[in-house]
């Protein structure tokens, strides 16, 4: 066993047996964000245009769903034929072999025109190995009247300060109005996700040039006081049980005045078919320190074919179709040109209709201001700027995503929340052979 399927499977001690499936099912497994559930809906054209090709969905909350795959690919157990997965995952199982590549992908259906950044991310060695269904960033998401109330007015590029300053004046507990959401469920792409980006712009990273790990610094301690100290204030009651849909939900029913989060939301924020605030929401940039990196992560949902699955060529036609120019005319047919997923290519920002949604230059401008390859004030020897991009990031950060939970919830300090990361760290990259 490789040291890479053995820090996968210590990240995910969950196994599932595989099931027999019918020749030509399809079972694509996906996270239950919005712009996928609205993707099994719009499924009829898929099966229709594939006569013979039947669909099975295994729809799953964002922890869950990492677990399983990253057991199923591991062990090779073949439960899925198309997987959802992001670009931490991409370039490290695209290395072992793990993934179909999709270089084969028609002419038609344009990879030049996927966006430098995102297919970036998705690339090993020259081959694609997952096609993006939406890319995103992480902006400010804001109430435009709750900020007017409290005398202030949204710079488009906000500080730190400025944002701590707004929501504690924008919060009104009695009236169940909370000035800011920021995720507190722990998990490596739930919190963690959030608090590293955020830590960047802090001046903290997680390891130094010798993959050694800083969580004993002050940056970190910095980074973790000034965000529990906001949600302790400004937050809503149980934060640290919150991730993108909790706090979506929050956003909707109008309960928040700022959320900083995926830029994907914002098709969701000022949908006034689920939002009671659709038209008072506003955008910014996450916010900086004045250090020379803002708080945002750079990510993509993306389709992935398993290298264990026995019908690569049904599952390269779903990939195709779903991440296709026609597929976002599709939706923007069935749904309108603010829903349709973002992210992923040129063409659609160069699009006048959809140059039209209030949020897209921001998303775009948002998704071309993170540097995974420069991600941090301080030199380091990682890529990656919510994750670090090696196979045992996923088990530490998950763990220490509890910690930082934790801390949250008011059940541990934050010098105990940091000591214990930074134990938990060091020990399992000593393990790993990294730290000599």
């Amino acid at each position: 066993m490789t040291a890479t399927m053995r820090a996968l499977l210590g990240a995910t001690a969950l196994s599932f047996a595989g099931f027999a499936l019918q020749a030509e099912t399809l079972t694509i497994a996906t996270v239950n964000n919005g712009d996928m559930i609205r993707m099994q809906k719009l499924t009829g054209d898929f099966t229709a245009k594939n006569p013979g090709i039947e669909v099975e969905w295994v729809t799953l909350e964002e922890n869950v769903l990492r677990q399983r795959v990253t057991t199923d690919i591991a062990t090779k157990g073949g439960q899925y034929d198309v997987m959802t997965i992001g670009t931490y995952e991409v370039p490290i199982w695209g290395k072992q072999g793990w993934l179909v590549s999709l270089n084969d992908l028609p002419a038609s259906y344009d990879v030049d025109d996927l966006l430098p950044a995102i297919r970036g991310g998705l690339t090993v060695d020259g081959a694609l190995y997952a096609a993006p269904f939406y890319g995103e960033s992480s902006m400010v998401m804001y109430r435009t009247d709750l900020m007017e109330k409290a005398g202030l007015s949204m710079p488009d590029a906000p500080t730190w300060e400025f944002i701590a300053d707004a929501a504690r004046k924008m919060t009104d507990k009695s009236g169940e109005v909370y000035g800011i959401c920021l995720r507190g469920k722990a998990g490596w792409g739930e919190n963690m996700a959030f608090l590293t980006a955020t830590a960047n712009s802090f001046g903290a990273r997680w390891f130094d040039m010798d993959w050694k790990p800083q969580f004993d610094s002050d940056a970190w301690k910095s980074t973790l006081s000034f965000y529990i100290d906001l949600m302790n204030d400004a937050g809503p009651p149980g934060a640290a049980n919150n991730g993108f849909n909790e706090n979506l939900a929050l956003f909707q029913t109008g309960k928040c005045g700022m959320w900083i989060d995926a830029t994907v939301a914002a098709s969701f924020v000022t949908n006034p078919k689920d939002s009671t605030v659709a038209d008072k929401v506003g955008f910014a940039l996450a916010p900086d320190n004045g250090l020379g990196k803002r708080g945002n992560w750079l990510w993509a949902w993306s389709l992935a074919i398993p290298a264990g699955t026995q019908k690569a060529d049904a599952a390269m036609k779903f990939v195709e179709w779903a991440t296709s120019k026609e597929y976002l005319a599709l939706v923007a047919a069935n749904e309108g040109w603010a829903n349709v997923p973002p992210g992923t290519r040129t063409s659609l920002y160069e699009n006048p209709e959809y140059a039209k949604v209030p949020f897209a230059k921001m998303t775009l401008d948002s998704i071309n201001s993170a540097d995974p390859t420069n991600p941090t004030v301080d030199p380091v020897p990682y890529v990656g700027v919510q994750f670090v991009a090696i196979p045992e990031f996923q088990g530490i950060a998950t763990a220490i995503g509890q910690q930082f939970s934790a801390a949250l919830a008011g059940q541990t300090s934050v010098d105990d929340a940091l000591a214990n990361a930074q134990a938990l760290a060091t020990r399992e990259m000593t393990k790993a052979g990294y730290i000599k």
